[in-house]
């Protein structure tokens, strides 16, 4: 039988009632940066098989990854490599069964960003 109410009730959480949280906005960084280091993997990948083609495919390669542009992704990649495995380190937290509580989530998510970008702060420095 039809639902004669069905008209008068929402079927789903819409994204523009929804408030995003802060778990949910890190598990979602954490697809991205998963992605943007495969992207930045194929940069290495490219340069090594430059190398190994000949001087000019290299002195291209090179020419792309040391130019400002290849800076900003090698950058973007450090603390997408960071940023992605502190968000692995949670999880391993959570599949323990530990930390779920929301204030103790939303600290580890607090925790990720914070220490990514210090991390980065520090390998840059190092490097």
């Amino acid at each position: 039988m039809a639902d004669v109410n069905r008209g008068n009730r929402p079927l789903s959480p819409h994204l523009q009632v929804y408030r995003p949280q802060l778990t949910s906005m890190t598990s979602i960084l954490t697809r991205i940066t998963g992605n943007a280091l495969v992207v930045g993997g194929l940069l290495i990948t490219w340069w090594f098989v430059a190398a190994a083609a000949g001087p000019e495919a290299f002195a291209t390669a090179d020419a792309v990854l040391t130019s400002w542009f290849g800076k900003l992704v090698f950058l973007g990649s450090i603390w997408a490599l960071w940023y992605h495995t502190l968000a692995g380190i949670r999880h391993l937290i959570w599949d323990q069964g530990y930390g779920l509580e929301v204030e103790t989530a939303e600290k580890l998510g607090w925790g990720i960003i914070g220490g990514s970008i210090l991390l980065t702060l520090l390998t840059i420095l190092i490097l």
